[in-house]
């Protein structure tokens, strides 16, 4: 039953329709990040990126060799000394990939390049951290595996014997199920008092309001309210009612409207677009070949063709799908609340939840003098860097450990102590970590609480 399920042949047309559009999509996301300035504002400008802990023996030393790659010579005039060109170039190769991979061309390297190189941007830095971006890396490792280059393809146009008009049902069912994990834990994730009672909407659209037309618009209370349930309905119920025919064509519009939103009033880039083009896996390939290639030829057969690698395959989408859904819940293994320590926060579509603030002062003391010194991180990071330090209690660590390396150059053994407070949503200004632990002399675990973050004080906790 399993095998006649996964390995029963379809029609190919939505997967070569979306290899299209993902093409298209990740080449405009590589050109897009340097043409926007991302490129240059979250890895030339800062010294350092805080990429993921356990990685930066290898990414840091690409991140300074990238950026510290430059050009000496003039052209008509425009000096281009001391011109950083790694990181353009580097997201230029991912744009001209992507690109490929919209025409079919050298497919696998296209593709497997593609995403190896967007792995380690999104594994170099956790400034602009997004859950969008881990879906990605998901996406391209399905899009590599899948044979999305059988049909309209220069691939195709190359080697005619590639050619095929049908593949079998898994590489329509890896997306469909790994976007139900995605906008379930995104819809279960809202379920809390910040969210329900409209307050995350109200300090997000607060942020708006100077969006031409519809600013002062999304400042109304009847609004937020709406935003709120909304939101929590439609990452719920979306995935069923695109399965169940009778709802396909309405979701789907919801969908637009939903997605477009996203897209002109919370600037997610080309996440609304790409969520769109995955509802094409939800409808019927007869309709889709009807709409984008009704010269294509029709797929009439129903073989059940078991590929040499089901002994492989079958194992490794079980454990990969396991894996899904179990990780997002492993914040609850964790001590304290995760919007507050942000342990178990990554890799978990925990998508816009809150607002987070604060402020952090590090106090180093020389170990042999006594002598203090205070650091605004500021003085060391990009204005962005410097907000997030102060609120995530990772990012604090790494700026501890670069800290006390600079003064481990000049000679100095010291401790570091962090003096901040920090608020969560319209919850009060409170202390997220010990003062009176040195910071410098901590290590950081991946799979255990640390003890130097502060509980939570709720504003719903009504104990005195």
């Amino acid at each position: 039953m399993l095998n006649k399920f996964l390995y029963k042949q379809v029609d190919n047309t939505s997967l070569v329709i979306f290899r299209v559009v993902f093409g298209l999509l990740i080449g405009l996301e590589g050109f897009g990040a340097i043409f926007t300035g991302w490129v240059k504002r979250t890895f030339i400008e800062p010294d350092f990126t805080f990429p993921f802990i356990g990685f930066e023996g290898v990414l840091s030393p690409i991140h300074q060799t990238l950026k510290h790659s430059l050009l000496d010579f003039q052209v008509f005039g425009i000096n281009f000394a001391n011109y950083s060109y790694g990181f353009y170039l580097y997201f230029a190769i991912m744009g001209l990939c992507g690109f490929l991979v919209m025409l079919g061309y050298k497919y696998r390297w296209s593709m497997g390049i593609f995403t190896v190189m967007w792995t380690c941007v999104y594994l170099m830095q956790k400034t602009s951290y997004n859950n969008h971006y881990y879906l990605l890396i998901l996406l391209c490792i399905f899009m590599w595996i899948v044979p999305a280059n059988r049909y309209l393809s220069l691939d195709v146009k190359l080697k005619p014997a590639l050619k095929k008009i049908s593949m079998p049902n898994w590489c329509v069912w890896i997306f469909i199920l790994q976007l139900f994990i995605v906008y379930t834990y995104a819809s279960v994730a809202k379920m809390y008092p910040d969210w329900l009672n409209g307050e995350v909407t109200k300090n997000l659209m607060a942020s708006k309001k100077t969006l031409p037309i519809v600013g002062d618009f999304l400042q109304q209370g009847w609004i937020h309210y709406l935003l709120t349930y909304v939101g929590i309905g439609f990452d719920l119920l979306v995935i069923p009612l695109l399965l169940w025919k009778r709802t396909r064509v309405f979701i789907f519009c919801c969908s637009i409207v939903f997605h477009l939103f996203n897209s002109f009033v919370l600037h997610i880039g080309i996440f609304p677009y790409m969520s769109l083009a995955l509802c094409i896996f939800f409808f019927d390939p007869e309709t889709i070949r009807n709409i984008f290639l009704p010269k294509k030829e029709v797929y009439k057969g129903d073989e059940v063709i078991i590929s040499s690698y089901r002994n492989i395959l079958i194992p490794l989408f079980a454990i990969y799908f396991i894996f899904q859904v179990l990780l997002p819940l492993r914040h609850w293994t964790f001590q304290n609340d995760v919007l507050w320590t942000e342990e178990g926060h990554r890799l978990s579509w925990r998508m816009m939840l809150r607002s987070k603030t604060g402020y952090v002062q590090l106090k180093v003391v020389d170990k042999n003098t006594n002598v203090v010194t205070y650091v605004n991180p500021a003085s060391y990071t990009s204005p962005k860097q410097a907000t997030r330090v102060a609120v995530k209690p990772d990012m604090l660590w790494q700026f501890a450990q670069i800290l006390e390396e600079k003064f481990a150059s000049e000679g100095k053994e010291v401790s570091i102590y962090a003096i901040g407070r920090v608020r969560v949503n319209n919850h009060k200004y409170q202390q997220l970590f010990d003062p009176t632990v040195d910071l410098a002399a901590e290590e950081w675990s991946h799979f255990s609480h640390h003890t130097w973050l502060l509980p939570f004080k709720s504003k719903y906790d009504t104990k005195e």
